[in-house]
């Protein structure tokens, strides 16, 4: 299994950059943040800086959307920083969630993200694409490479990314609902001819090591609130019951609006509504013991990385514990002599 660190791009950009900067050295494979432009700082002019001071760790936004860049200025930004740096980017992309709402858009259509994941990939891979009645190719790109993850939750969404997805992100970290959706998306692979092994299954949740479960709970209650807003797209397009497990819809009855100033932020004063055995099941929480338990039982279910969220007063020592003891007994391991 692969990890991620999951972090917002508050400023100082520099914490930014020291915390990926932590998480390779602590033994992370993958560096990612939000994309929320007027909530957060520009997340690719970090990126360079990031991979600049690194030397393994790969960066990208978890995740970016088709409505608020240009795609051929999106591929053109990920083919310069793998020109750079040697293909260490990845891009999670979903409809839009913080950073089309804020602006009082509204996210994209499935047809929408299925285009744009076309162009960004050709042109990111430096290969000539139809893009707007032309064909189009960086003629100074060669031999760049990016994946393209889709993050999603509804039963047409989930679909989209068996078929065009190089990799599924789940942001929920619930062990029966990653795996009623991976196992979706794997048929959905199937159901065109794909190979679903080669999709990559990623389950994206708080990550907090500690004993105070009240504590852990109120830094990471906010997840929830953050997943209830996609959640609530999916009960108003397809009614609470049947399209997804009730696991998923039922907590969110008692939602009562969403202040998108607060999203993402430990102390979220819009989450009261999300019960703790939610937090529980949807967060990874715990002692090392715990988390090593839980992450076990992801890897069963087909999951291929587990991305830790650290919107919490506890980022490195969370990152340590991983490094030291949670990742090495996830890894596979080798004996020197047999």
């Amino acid at each position: 299994m692969d990890f991620g660190a999951v972090v917002q791009t508050n400023p100082p950009a520099a914490r930014t950059v020291g915390l990926a900067k932590l998480s390779e050295q602590y033994g992370f494979d993958y560096f990612w943040t939000f994309d929320s432009h007027l909530l957060w700082q520009e997340p690719y002019v970090i990126y360079s800086q990031i991979l600049s001071e690194t030397h393994k760790i790969k960066v990208g936004p978890m995740v970016t959307n088709p409505a608020t860049r240009d795609w051929t200025v999106t591929a053109s930004v990920y083919a310069t920083l793998n020109e750079m740096y040697g293909n260490r980017t990845i891009c999670g992309i979903g409809r839009g969630d913080s950073a089309v709402r804020v602006t009082n858009g509204a996210p994209t259509t499935l047809k929408t993200l299925r285009e744009s994941i076309h162009v960004i990939r050709e042109l990111a891979n430096s290969r000539s694409v139809e893009y707007n009645g032309a064909t189009l190719q960086f003629p100074w790109s060669h031999g760049s490479s990016l994946e393209m993850w889709v993050a999603a939750y509804g039963p047409l969404a989930l679909k989209l990314t068996g078929e065009v997805g190089d990799g599924f992100i789940l942001q929920c970290g619930d062990i029966d609902i990653a795996k009623w959706m991976i196992s979706t998306v794997r048929q959905a692979a199937e159901n065109v001819g794909r190979d679903p092994d080669e999709i990559a299954f990623c389950v994206a949740a708080p990550m907090y090591i500690g004993e105070d479960w009240e504590h852990m709970r109120d830094q990471c209650r906010w997840f929830g609130g953050m997943v209830g807003n996609h959640v609530a797209d999916i009960v108003a397009k397809y009614g609470e019951h049947g399209a997804v497990p009730d696991a998923l819809t039922d907590y969110i009855k008692g939602r009562e609006g969403y202040d998108y100033n607060e999203h993402g932020r430990a102390g979220n004063s819009h989450t009261a509504f999300v019960p703790d055995d939610i937090v529980d099941r949807f967060c990874v929480l715990g002692t090392a013991e715990q988390h090593i338990e839980k992450l076990k039982q992801y890897a069963e279910i087909g999951v291929t990385q587990f991305a830790g969220y650290l919107q919490h007063d506890n980022k490195e020592e969370t990152l340590r514990v991983y490094g030291e003891t949670v990742m090495p007994a996830l890894r596979d391991h080798i004996t020197a002599k047999a």
